[in-house]
């Protein structure tokens, strides 16, 4: 649709503009954010903003607004400059960043138990997402918003995992290096480097910031256990506001240590296990029963909410579970889904798996930056 068609009605008060859409819907602008969102204000480069807050009119008002093409002009009182605001910028603006950036938008599973890996989360060829950039495009889409998402056909070479997640957003070197080899060692100084089974947690609490992504490549897939189990936090956290109203709210306001000691490490950070948004929306979830420090003085309260979520993440109808082949890498959102192994026998299997982590905000920058170019394109 031309920008010229979008508007139906134009009106105006000293306050605010209102925009009644063919489409339907009508939105409203308050004068000051249209003021503080002049494009002459900001520069014409880099799009950066040009005047602070200060520099504005405490309370500018509307002296007339008019439809003029695809824009709307407009005039504020005292003021001897106008402004004109594209109908399609102002559009974007009022449906919000979600629908602009779709990869905002979460789709929550809770059972995923009930799921299928390849028909219900992006499960795409590595060579296929290297070379058509749509094809990236949805997969990191998916992966941002199911906070999951597969690889398969990666080459089995040890640190093929780093050429791979370029393609997803940047590596976080922490004291592990770039990368690190998941297999049994003798005398681990994490489980994880172990045969043990692992329930489902969050990778890291104990850093600032918390890892923001997490990549595992199969190299040596054992065909007796060592399979990989996940869950939506995201969900068990919404399911537990629901079902436990008081256990979400100890869990939302109540720090809890995390600690971590190795040869060359002495890591030590304090969150809830559940945090929230300004919104009250659940931003994020850490549990990690391994690095666990609950304080001496916790109340049996904290305890008991402590454990019933922890029971939600037993329950076998929460958890998507698969056995990786070899060359098949995954990629979850470690803020949000949580992973875990049933054990293995690395005396009779042999088991390695390579992982990374990712920044949490070059994953989404990635999606932005190619969903930006591919637009241009067209």
């Amino acid at each position: 649709m031309a920008e010229a068609s979008l508007a139906a009605r134009v009106s105006s008060t000293p306050e605010a503009l209102t925009i009644e859409w063919r489409a339907g819907g009508v939105s409203e602008f308050a004068s000051l954010w249209l003021r503080d969102n002049v494009r002459e204000d900001r520069d014409a480069a880099s799009g950066q903003r040009l005047v602070d807050i200060v520099d504005l009119p405490a309370a500018p008002r509307i002296r007339s607004a008019r439809a003029d093409g695809g824009r709307v002009q407009i005039e504020w009182e005292g003021e001897a400059r106008s402004a004109a605001f594209e109908l399609g910028w102002l559009a974007a603006q009022a449906a919000g960043a979600a629908a602009q950036r779709p990869e905002l938008s979460r789709r929550l599973w809770l059972e995923g138990a009930r799921l299928d890996p390849r028909r219900d989360f992006a499960w795409a060829e590595l060579a296929l997402v290297r070379a058509e950039p749509r094809v990236r495009l949805e997969w990191l889409t998916r992966l941002a918003q199911d906070g999951l998402a597969f690889l398969e056909a990666v080459p089995c070479d040890p640190s093929t995992i780093l050429g791979a997640a370029s393609l997803i957003g940047r590596v976080a070197e922490t004291n592990y290096g770039l990368l690190f080899d998941v297999r049994s060692v003798p005398q681990p100084e994490n489980l994880a480097y172990s045969d043990l089974g692992l329930g489902l947690h969050t990778d890291n609490p104990y850093r600032e910031p918390v890892p923001g992504f997490q990549a595992l490549h199969a190299l040596v897939t054992s065909p007796e256990g060592g399979d990989s189990l996940f869950a939506d936090g995201f969900a068990l956290a919404a399911h537990l506001r629901e079902s436990a109203p008081e256990a979400f709210r100890l869990l939302t306001t109540t720090a809890v240590p995390f600690h971590y000691a190795s040869a060359d490490a002495e890591l030590y950070a304090a969150r809830p296990l559940i945090r929230l948004s300004c919104e009250g929306e659940v931003a994020a979830v850490h549990y990690n029963n391994r690095s666990i420090r609950v304080a001496a003085h916790s109340p049996p309260q904290f305890y008991a909410a402590y454990r019933r979520f922890a029971a939600l993440l037993r329950e076998p109808r929460f958890q998507l579970r698969l056995k990786l082949t070899d060359g098949d890498l995954v990629v979850f959102d470690n803020q949000r889904v949580l992973h875990g192994r049933t054990a293995f026998t690395s005396a009779k299997h042999p088991r390695h798996l390579q992982g990374c982590y990712l920044t949490r905000d070059s994953v989404f920058s990635e999606a932005g930056l190619l969903r930006r170019k591919l637009a241009e394109r067209t």
